[in-house]
């Protein structure tokens, strides 16, 4: 495991669910994008930092569901940086309930010109911050 991980809690409202109070699965990505926005956070590189010039965008998801999260589970998300590379992140994210594992993914995550979309090495300054906290 990384240096570099967070974790952030989730709590499941009438809107993340079906009718069956069970959380609609594409809402676990929008959990995890907090919590990989969060991790970002603590290392002082932020959204909006970032759209000047550059952007991180998920080129890749894979994604194992265990089992379902229910209306008022509290959940804790945690993100793991696993590499890092010229202009991309592996990133480890864990969704779980009271220590049971329900949603396990593996991110990808691009540098990106935001002018020509393509990938861009990752800053100097991002990747001397992330690098203090993880040595490759």
């Amino acid at each position: 495991m990384s240096d570099l991980a967070t974790s952030i809690d989730v709590r499941i409202y009438v809107e993340d669910t079906d009718i069956g109070g069970i959380v609609y699965h594409a809402n676990y990505l929008r959990y995890m994008e907090r919590a990989r926005t969060e991790m970002m956070r603590e290392l002082g590189v932020t959204k909006p930092a970032l759209s000047k010039g550059v952007q991180i965008v998920v080129n890749r998801v894979e994604l194992d569901y265990r089992r379902p999260a229910q209306l008022d589970d509290l959940l804790s998300v945690s993100s793991s940086l696993l590499k890092l590379s010229a202009s991309s992140m592996l990133i480890a994210q864990r969704v779980e309930r009271d220590g049971e594992l329900l949603v396990e993914a593996l991110i990808k995550a691009v540098c990106i010109s935001s002018e020509t979309l393509k990938p861009v090495r990752i800053p100097k300054s991002m990747r001397q911050l992330m690098q203090s906290r993880f040595p490759n």
